[in-house]
């Protein structure tokens, strides 16, 4: 399983195509039939989409749609060569595991493939309504992570950040040496800014630029803030529509910089106790709407 961007659209268009062209004919046709390289290359962005190799062969793809609490699952295709050998549950677990922030992961499929509905349904899918021709099916996500080292910290943050888009606000919360600034740097390596990424206690706020043409990072200890005043000082209203925007220490400060963030709060395990050389931490996901500050005038 791989992640990919843009780069590899040849190669998902290939294995969509070919996928969906195999399947009985619909009325109407299946929508993935009229993709074009160029619309699938514009769908993957940065990392957008996962690629199954059997072989060195690409054999079976799909593409990652993320809308705040949400991880729709589109154009989801095994090579008929392929089918029957693990690859589709296989695809399936990439895409959970590249859904860390999401409450649930979505699919879309047509009623009138009932092989194709009981497959997601195998899976803990669950039909939750749709329009036809297509059968809405979701599986719930843990927004709960029991994250054993550091290692594992800048991982979750890495997959957080590979589906992070600009304007997207992020409050982090938790105690000294909880792993925020982990957390952070696993950020910067999902996003591909420039710069190592360090606590910014002491400028408060560092910009990292994009080094792959996506949003920059910018980086904000709130820690000695006073207040919004202060927070407001800092002007990151100037760049919070093209950036991805962190704020450590940003609980009851920062909310209202947008209408929606993620916010990450970081605790240790039940009872703080470690676990031989491990010092286990506990990390909760959620993307929750509504600015604060609006609420507030």
């Amino acid at each position: 399983m791989e992640r990919v961007g843009a780069q590899a659209a040849e190669e998902v268009h290939a294995v969509v195509h070919a996928a969906f062209a195999a399947r009985p004919r619909l009325d109407p046709p299946a929508a993935a039939l009229d993709e074009t390289p160029q619309s699938i290359s514009r769908a993957l962005g940065r990392a957008n989409g996962i690629l199954a190799r059997l072989d060195g062969a690409p054999v079976g793809a799909l593409l990652l749609d993320p809308q705040d609490g949400t991880m729709f699952v589109r154009r989801f295709g095994v090579l008929p060569a392929a089918q029957g050998m693990g690859v589709a549950g296989a695809l399936l677990e990439a895409a959970v595991q590249a859904a860390p922030a999401q409450q649930v992961v979505t699919v879309l499929a047509r009623q009138e493939l009932p092989a194709t509905v009981g497959f997601w349904e195998s899976q803990g899918f669950r039909q939750r309504g749709g329009h036809p021709p297509y059968v809405e099916l979701s599986r719930e996500l843990p927004t709960r992570h029991t994250i054993l080292d550091g290692d594992q910290m800048r991982d979750l943050g890495r997959r957080v950040g590979l589906l992070l888009e600009p304007g997207d606000l992020l409050v982090l919360s938790g105690g000294l040496g909880a792993g925020k600034t982990t957390f952070t740097q696993g950020l910067g390596a999902g996003l591909g800014v420039r710069g190592d990424v360090t606590s910014p206690t002491f400028v408060i706020a560092r910009v990292h630029p994009s080094l792959v043409g996506g949003p920059d990072l910018v980086h904000v200890d709130a820690y000695r803030l006073g207040g919004m005043a202060e927070l407001d000082d800092l002007d990151l209203d100037t760049s919070l529509d093209e950036a991805v925007t962190v704020v450590e220490w940003g609980e009851g400060l920062a909310e209202g910089l947008a209408e929606r963030r993620l916010e990450v709060r970081i605790s240790r395990a039940e009872g703080g106790e470690e676990i031989g050389d491990l010092d286990p931490r506990i990390v909760e996901l959620s993307w929750v709407h509504g600015s604060a500050r609006s609420a507030q005038q």
